[in-house]
């Protein structure tokens, strides 16, 4: 089984989190500065952290070099 979300990321924040935004979204704040795939990486991370799966199980499908990113979480 699998689902979609549609997070905008804030690179550079303070600190980590995810959070949704009251509009069906996510919004992510991402410590990593958006260089070489660093905040994608860590946004990965994060989802799979809250989601309680494996980093491979989430794939950013749209998005990848813009701050409105869509990901692919897959469940078992």
């Amino acid at each position: 089984m699998s689902f979609w979300i549609e997070v905008k990321v804030k690179p550079q924040s303070k600190e980590s989190s995810l959070r949704r935004d009251g509009h069906g979204g996510w919004i992510a704040r991402i410590k990593s500065p958006p260089v070489d795939g660093k905040a994608n990486r860590e946004l990965i991370t994060l989802v799979a952290e809250e989601f309680g799966v494996p980093k491979r199980s989430v794939v950013i499908k749209t998005g990848a070099s813009s701050r409105i990113k869509r990901l692919k979480v897959e469940t078992s």
